[in-house]
């Protein structure tokens, strides 16, 4: 499969594609190596790939801070707040009776 930059006929590099906060969401230099991002609306990177395989994923909290981290070589880091309600409270939040909600595995 062809790169973005070959299909382009792009002999400039290394070549890139920013989105409109000036973020670069492809990266490409002239060997063919290739690395694509993605951003959230806080211009925080939320998931980046590349040509090799390899691959990541983040989250951040509402201060930009982040929260969660996995690799593809199975590195995770999870720090995201945990949530804990009875089950009055669950059942409130849905709208439903406490004796109508079961904890399936």
């Amino acid at each position: 499969m062809k790169t973005i930059a070959q299909q382009l006929s792009v002999t400039d590099f290394p070549f890139r594609i920013n989105d409109k906060n000036g973020n670069t969401i492809y990266f490409e230099n002239s060997d063919g190596f290739w690395v694509k991002y993605e951003f959230d609306k806080n211009s925080n990177q939320t998931y980046h790939e590349n040509s090799d395989g390899y691959w990541s994923k983040f989250e951040y909290d509402k201060n930009g801070k982040e929260t969660y981290h996995e690799n593809s070589y199975g590195y995770i880091i999870d720090n995201r707040p945990k949530v804990t309600f009875t089950m009055k409270e669950l059942a409130d939040k849905l709208g439903v009776a406490v004796e109508t909600l079961q904890i399936k595995d």
